[in-house]
C-alpha cells in the first residue's frame, strides 16, 4: 500500500506537501472546470521524486494527442509520469464538449489500443469503428514516435470497464468504493488479465478517496458530502454511473433526493441528503486510529495506492490531514 494525493488547480501546492511527506503519487483529475495537463506541468517543474498521473478525458483528445502528451510529460518529469485515462461521462462529454458519447466501451477499447501502439514506438495504423489512423484516403505512411515505457491506467466504475482495464492497462483507478466494493469488482479485471495473458501481480489498483480527520464522525463527514452530491447529479440519473453506483450500494432513495435538490438549485440541501453511511463507506474519516483501520481494510481488498483528497479549513489543515494518513499507514504495518 502506498499513498497518493489528488491535486487540482485550486490547490496545486498540496502536491508539494505530499512529496515532503513521502507520498508516492500526485493524481490530477480532469472535469469541466480545468484541464489536468496544465497542473501536471506545474507539478513537474516543482517536484523531484513524487510520481505524477492524471485522469485525462478520452472523448476530448485524439489518441495521438494523448500519446504525445504522455511522452512529453514523461520526459519533462524525468520519467515520473504515469498515464491515467477515463471515459468521463455523458453529461460532461455531450453538454460541455459537444462530443458524442455513444458506445463508450468500444470507443475506450479502440482508444487504448492506439495509445499503446504509439507509446511502443510502432507505426500507427488502425482501422476501427470510431478511429481510423491514418484517416481514409490520407497520403503517405502512418506516423510513429519514439517508444516511451510508462504505465497506463484506466479510471473505471462498471464491470465491463474493469475488464477493459485488466485487458489493456497496467492498472485501474477507482472512486466511491468501499473495501468490500473493491474486492467485489476486482475479479472483472482478472477476467481481462486472463484474456490478455497478463499476470495479476503486475496490476496496480489506485483508489481515490476523501480524507477528513476528526473525533466527531458526523462533522468529519460533512466536507465530503458536496463532492459526492455533485457526482451523483451529473446529468440524467439513467446515464449517470455514479448515481447507479449509489443505487447498487443501497442508497437509491437518497441518490434520487440528492439529484432532485441539486436540479432545483438547492446545492446545500443536495449535499445534506448524501447519507453519512455513503461517505463513511467510500472515504477515510475520523480519528487516526480509525483511519489506520480503513487503510488496512483497503490494503486487504487489493488496493495498492490510496489517492487521498484531504479536507481542512486551510492549506495547513489539509497538510496535517495528509500527515495523519501517512502516520496511520506506518502504524498499520502494511508493507509500503
Amino acid at each position: 500500500m502506498r499513498l497518493g494525493v489528488n491535486v487540482t488547480h485550486m490547490d496545486p501546492a498540496i502536491g508539494l506537501a505530499a512529496e515532503r511527506l513521502g507520498y508516492r503519487l500526485a493524481l490530477v483529475p480532469e472535469g469541466f472546470r480545468a484541464d489536468a495537463v496544465s497542473v501536471l506541468g506545474w507539478l513537474a517543474a516543482r517536484t523531484e521524486r513524487i510520481r505524477l498521473s492524471a485522469i485525462l478525458q478520452i472523448p476530448v483528445r485524439t489518441p495521438a494527442m494523448t500519446a504525445m502528451t504522455a511522452a512529453t510529460l514523461h520526459t519533462l518529469s524525468g520519467g515520473r509520469f504515469e498515464l491515467g485515462l477515463g471515459i468521463s461521462n455523458a453529461y460532461a462529454t455531450e453538454t460541455w464538449h459537444g462530443v458524442s458519447f455513444d458506445r463508450p466501451l468500444q470507443r475506450t477499447g479502440e482508444y487504448l489500443e492506439i495509445v499503446r501502439m504509439a507509446l511502443r514506438g510502432e507505426e500507427v495504423r488502425y482501422s476501427g469503428t470510431h478511429y481510423q489512423v491514418p484517416s481514409p484516403g490520407a497520403p503517405g505512411e502512418g506516423f510513429r514516435m519514439p517508444a516511451v515505457d510508462l504505465p497506463v491506467s484506466l479510471a473505471a466504475v462498471g464491470p465491463r470497464n474493469l475488464e477493459l482495464a485488466g485487458r489493456h492497462c497496467d492498472g485501474y483507478i477507482g472512486v466511491f468504493a468501499s473495501p468490500e466494493r473493491v474486492a467485489e469488482v476486482l475479479p472483472h479485471a482478472w477476467v481481462g488479465r486472463a484474456r490478455a495473458g497478463r499476470p495479476r501481480q503486475s496490476f496496480q489498483v489506485t483508489l481515490s478517496a476523501g480524507l477528513s480527520v476528526g473525533a466527531d464522525l458526523e462533522a468529519a463527514a460533512r466536507p465530503l458530502r458536496p463532492h459526492a452530491a455533485r457526482f451523483m447529479s451529473l446529468g440524467h440519473r439513467e446515464r449517470n454511473v455514479y448515481y447507479r453506483l449509489a443505487e447498487r450500494m443501497g442508497f437509491g432513495r437518497a441518490a434520487a433526493e440528492v439529484q432532485d435538490r441539486h436540479a432545483a438549485g438547492d446545492l446545500a440541501g443536495a449535499a445534506a441528503a448524501v447519507p453519512f453511511e455513503f461517505v463513511d463507506a467510500t472515504g477515510l474519516i475520523g480519528p487516526p486510529e480509525r483511519i489506520a483501520r480503513r487503510i488496512e481494510a483497503y490494503a486487504a481488498a487489493g488496493v495498492t495506492t490510496l489517492a487521498l483528497t484531504p479536507y481542512g479549513a486551510d492549506a495547513d489543515a489539509r497538510t496535517r490531514a495528509l500527515a495523519v494518513a501517512a502516520e496511520a499507514l506506518d502504524r498499520t504495518g502494511v508493507p509500503a
